[in-house]
């Protein structure tokens, strides 16, 4: 149905990749696998979308990254159409270009978590190491575990912190280097309890933040 009212397959998959995960930018094979399509098909439509100025493109890092512009004149409606499809519909494209809310319920299964957030290699800021940070009550193993597996999936190491509510608040109230060098890195709040830990205001689920910040070192879990 949805491919009919766009005229083709890749356009849906890729616009419904954009929009249900908002600030996330994405590379051509990054794409290609996720979406399961021909690379030069992936690239028609990139090309395609850029010309009209639904999505825009940057290099970073000998790549180059795409990701929908939120300033297109028809952002709010298409985003509108592609968020709310459910996800147990006929067409699979929904359920499997939703990457956020497989995370989110990966994340979830670790415990209870008040905030959430994606960073580093996920937000396309090579200031900091960090590409998953949690605060909550979890148990470390499993989360580790369910990090594993993410790294399995996505072919790449991924970094993450994890703190318990009281850990965060305590370490927030000291100005410690690493919470704020964390905080102040371009993110996607992807879990936004109601404790509310981050210290901007008006945060949004799957919004990117960026503001200036120091450069990290380290691999694994931080827990500096």
């Amino acid at each position: 149905m949805v491919e009919q009212l766009f005229g083709s397959k890749t356009r849906v998959k890729l616009l419904s990749l954009f929009f249900n995960n908002p600030g996330r930018p994405f590379y051509v094979r990054e794409i290609t696998r996720k979406i399961d399509e021909q690379i030069n098909s992936v690239r028609r439509e990139l090309a395609n979308l850029l010309s009209v100025g639904l999505v825009s493109s940057d290099g970073s890092n000998n790549r180059l990254y795409y990701e929908v512009n939120p300033k297109y004149e028809y952002y709010e409606q298409l985003r509108s159409i592609f968020t709310s499809m459910p996800a147990k519909s006929s067409d699979p494209v929904v359920k499997e270009t939703r990457e956020e809310d497989k995370i989110i319920k990966r994340l979830r299964s670790t415990g209870s978590i008040s905030f959430a957030f994606l960073t580093g290699s996920f937000a396309r800021d090579t200031r900091t190491n960090v590409d998953i940070f949690v605060v909550g009550d979890i148990n470390k193993a499993r989360l580790a575990k369910v990090v594993a597996e993410m790294e399995k999936e996505m072919g790449r190491e991924l970094n993450y912190s994890a703190l318990t509510p009281d850990e965060y608040q305590y370490r927030l109230s000291l100005n410690d280097r690493f919470i704020t060098m964390v905080l102040e890195a371009r993110k996607i709040v992807i879990i936004d309890g109601q404790e509310k830990p981050l210290a901007h205001s008006d945060v949004k689920f799957g919004e990117m933040l960026e503001v200036k910040t120091k450069r990290a070192s380290g691999r694994g879990q931080f827990t500096q």
